[in-house]
């Protein structure tokens, strides 16, 4: 008696059993249908693993091709593409950017109508959207076996910038987000002059501590580029001082004052207040004086 014998299912005595035959049968060809399945699986995961390897490992540009064409006749390669995340950013700037890639991996694969997933640069597609304003994030990541995802983090606007004629829309950190035509002003505060949009976190920084004021802001102008002028809807301009310690002290003050006395909406020019501890008032010019008739001598 040896271990296959007994293991067949053969008595000590040397006996057959021919009752455990069909059910050994029927167990063999499960085994098989299963070893089918898990070499197909195995197929699956080894070039799965060649397009992660060719991605991460950056192979010499012969063997890269040759291993993506590869995977892409395996049925890894790109069928489509999905964009998440646009709501302002134009859609067709990401398409051609997209559409860019797939053409030059559809070259390097020999004209293939679908290129190869690993042929497909998704740092390639990154780099281009991360050089547009709105883009603050964006991800690309390949869902096998044949898509790419797009995940794009805008940025939102906070303010146009007037400068040299030109508008634009910039977040509230000052970055240029896109241009702004005159017939579609959006409701955002404008900020004017040379350099405004780069000022743009400080301003915001000093108009959140004196919430009564924000909201009636209707353009904020960056003179000299060393201090602010505050225009607000009500027709009143406030001048900052210079330096942002001394700005924001100072508005503070002018808002606690106009919760007080009322300033704003009384018909006043300006609140020159770049002199620390006084406001200079400017009035409103008065009324031309009616000529007195001419007396006939």
């Amino acid at each position: 008696m040896n271990a296959q014998t007994v293991r067949r299912g053969t008595s000590a005595s040397g006996a057959k059993r021919p009752r455990k035959a069909a059910p050994r049968a029927r167990t063999g060809a499960v085994s098989g249908g299963t070893g089918k399945l898990a070499g197909w699986a195995f197929g699956l995961f080894v070039l799965a693993m060649a397009i992660v390897a060719v991605i991460a490992l950056e192979l010499p540009a012969k063997a890269g091709r040759a291993i993506g064409s590869a995977t892409g006749e395996a049925g890894f390669a790109v069928d489509g593409y999905q964009i998440v995340g646009l709501k302002r950013m134009d859609r067709r700037i990401v398409d051609e950017i997209v559409t860019e890639e797939l053409r030059q991996a559809e070259e390097i694969s020999g004209g293939s109508r679908k290129p190869a997933q690993a042929l497909v640069s998704a740092e390639a597609i990154r780099g281009r959207l991360m050089q547009y304003g709105w883009v603050k994030d964006a991800r690309v990541s390949r869902r096998l076996p044949d898509q790419l995802v797009i995940d794009i983090v805008e940025r939102h606007p906070a303010a146009v910038w007037q400068n040299k004629g030109q508008l634009s829309l910039v977040d509230a950190g000052g970055i240029v987000l896109a241009p702004v035509p005159l017939d579609r002003m959006p409701d955002l505060p404008l900020l004017i002059g040379p350099g405004a949009n780069n000022q743009a976190v400080q301003l915001n920084k000093m108009l959140q501590s004196v919430p009564t004021l924000k909201p009636q802001l209707a353009s904020a102008t960056w003179i000299g580029r060393r201090r602010w002028d505050l225009a607000f809807s009500s027709g009143e301009t406030v001048a900052l001082p210079e330096g942002e310690e001394a700005a924001d002290k100072a508005l503070q003050r002018f808002a606690k004052l106009d919760r007080s006395s009322g300033l704003l909406g009384r018909g006043m020019k300006r609140f020159d207040l770049r002199v620390s501890g006084k406001m200079i008032v400017r009035l409103p010019a008065p009324p031309p004086q009616p000529q007195a008739p001419e007396v006939p001598s």
